[in-house]
């Protein structure tokens, strides 16, 4: 880069997906040179070392289950940049910007709305009409050598991870602090099931329940896997192909119905025997095949708490063991600025680690999306953008990330 701080180039390198090419990751983005945005009011340009991949620009490639050129600010530019996570140095800032200066070594969680909103001053910004998912919903995002943010993303980067550590965990982590700490007001003591243990939400959201002195039990689809999330803090784990039964498919008959449900008391009977009671607490992400389940085995008055459907979300359960029992469904959406700072200095101080699979170079993106899209992945995968190599960016001592092949 031959522009110094506080200087911008006229243009930059870019993976850019456009409308006329959607399709398979690996042809739908594209290396293009692009025109640099300028800072407005509040935002901050940011040089970007390293960017996080998220199942999310798989969407944007395949322009399923929409097409995102029909809102945020695409039409405006007529492509999309995707990349929802990143580590990187702030470069210039606009006007009204006061607490970050050129240099400042930051990581950006995906969360813009408007300052204009009501809702931003008072209640919540994820409740603002304005509210979207910068890199999904917008156009500039962390797959290029700058990104345009605002002020109120930005995040001191942790001192002990590297700039691909850093960049990995930002959108699944702070979603799950939102489900567990403020959506669920998780407290020491209580019980949690966690579908997808091992997974890119699980993994975080098993540590939090550890950090909070809570105790929660994995589900997970191999054994080594099991014995990772033992080892980040769950008092144990189920391999979910012992119970294949208990999936929900959909138009199930009335006797393929009665052998689920057998299956299913079979699973919450082991749910309890592990954490020694029925779950307080369910943490979902999967959806239409484990909902059921979820909301049988979560103790009365206890609460399932769900951000994801990526079986669908078309969801099918016996509503009767919710009212009857009085059990709560709660909906969890990423989280808002403060949540965000406050689940970031856990990771600061060493409580939250990322949990890291492979970084690739920056000519990897569409072959780390293809890997995604073709579920060859098997964690999170991190983009070297202005790093040169893995290593870099590390000013002080700490363990950093945990490697390791995960996934639900």
């Amino acid at each position: 880069m031959e522009t110094e701080p506080g200087e911008l180039p006229k243009t930059m390198a870019a993976w850019v997906i456009r409308e006329e090419r959607q399709g398979e990751p690996r042809d739908a983005f594209q290396v293009e040179e692009i025109e640099v945005p300028e800072p407005g009011a509040f935002e901050v340009i940011v040089r970007v070392m390293a960017a996080g991949v998220n199942y999310n620009n798989v969407w944007a490639a395949l322009g399923e289950p929409i097409g995102v050129w029909r809102y945020g600010d695409h039409p405006e530019f007529g492509h999309h940049i995707g990349g929802s996570d990143a580590s990187g140095v702030v470069w210039k800032v606009g006007p009204g910007v006061t607490r970050w200066k050129v240099g400042d070594e930051v990581v950006i969680h995906c969360n813009q709305t408007s300052y204009e909103d009501p809702e931003v001053h008072g209640l919540d910004p994820m409740a603002a009409p304005s509210q979207r998912i910068w890199g999904y919903e917008t156009t500039w995002g962390s797959f290029a050598q700058f990104t345009k943010v605002q002020a109120q993303q930005l995040l001191p980067k942790p001192k002990a991870l590297t700039w691909e550590e850093a960049a990995s965990y930002g959108l699944v982590y702070f979603t799950a602090y939102r489900m567990l700490m403020t959506r669920c007001n998780l407290q020491a003591g209580q019980r949690v099931l966690v579908w997808g243990g091992a997974g890119g939400l699980g993994v975080f959201g098993i540590q939090l329940c550890k950090a909070a002195g809570a105790e929660c039990v994995g589900v997970v689809s191999s054994e080594e896997k099991g014995e990772l999330v033992k080892q980040l803090g769950a008092v144990d784990y189920i391999n979910r192909d012992e119970f294949k039964g208990m999936m929900r498919r959909g138009g199930e008959s009335a006797d393929e119905e009665k052998e689920r449900f057998k299956v299913m008391r079979a699973f919450d009977k082991r749910v309890k025997e592990l954490l020694g009671d029925k779950p307080d607490i369910v943490f979902e992400h999967v959806g239409a095949a484990t909902f059921p389940t979820s909301v049988f085995t979560v103790k009365p008055f206890g609460k399932v708490v769900i951000c994801a459907g990526t079986t669908g979300y078309t969801l099918d359960f016996d509503v009767r063991y919710l009212w009857m029992k009085q059990k709560e469904i709660i909906g969890s959406h990423f989280a808002n600025a403060y949540e965000c700072t406050k689940a970031n200095e856990l990771i600061e101080s060493n409580v939250i680690r990322p949990v890291l699979w492979r970084t690739l170079g920056f000519d990897g993106v569409g072959e780390a999306h293809q890997l995604m899209r073709d579920n060859q992945h098997l964690g999170k995968i991190s983009i070297l953008v202005g790093a040169e190599e893995t290593g870099q960016g590390k000013t002080a001592e700490g363990p950093g990330a945990i490697y390791a092949e995960v996934g639900a």
